[in-house]
């Protein structure tokens, strides 16, 4: 499958928590990060690492009837504001979850962003399609499951 093109899907949300607080639930992939995930992932193991930059994860994900297998590192661009997911052995897509300060100091806002390879053409149009539409849709409850997470405190 020739890939020659990217869908990029992305979501925000505003949460009624302080940025470090939400930054952490991301860059903790032992306890944190785990706790946010909608059940269309499973299986979430620290191959490597396990708090931000150098972890290395292990996961699956259930999409269209298909469960996948994932292995993707983890970096911070800029530690404590972007942390980025890069897939190590299937199709090159790239997370980035990025936490900015909100309007006040118990207030963050937060994106999730995904550039996804997909082929060009009418059979990429299609596939673009559905992932931005099913993507979006998961991004939407994992930053309600943040949210929760966060302005209960819990880790």
């Amino acid at each position: 499958m020739k890939k020659s093109s990217v869908a990029v899907i992305t979501v925000s949300a505003h949460i009624p928590a302080p940025a470090e607080r939400v930054y952490s639930l991301f860059a903790d992939y032992r306890t944190g990060h785990p706790r946010i995930l909608p059940a269309e992932f499973s299986g979430l193991e620290v191959e490597k690492g396990g708090v931000g930059a150098g972890t290395i994860i292990r996961f699956q994900m259930r999409a269209f009837g298909t469960t996948r297998k994932f292995r993707a590192a983890v970096t911070e661009p800029e530690p404590g504001r972007v942390l980025v997911e890069t897939d190590l052995e299937t199709n090159g897509a790239v997370s980035t979850f990025t936490v900015n300060p909100g309007a006040t100091p118990d207030e963050s806002d937060v994106t999730i962003s995904t550039e996804l390879p997909v082929r060009s053409g009418l059979l990429g149009a299609i596939e673009r399609a559905l992932s931005v539409r099913y993507l979006r849709s998961i991004y939407v409850r994992e930053l309600a499951l943040l949210a929760a997470c966060a302005v209960s405190g819990e880790r």
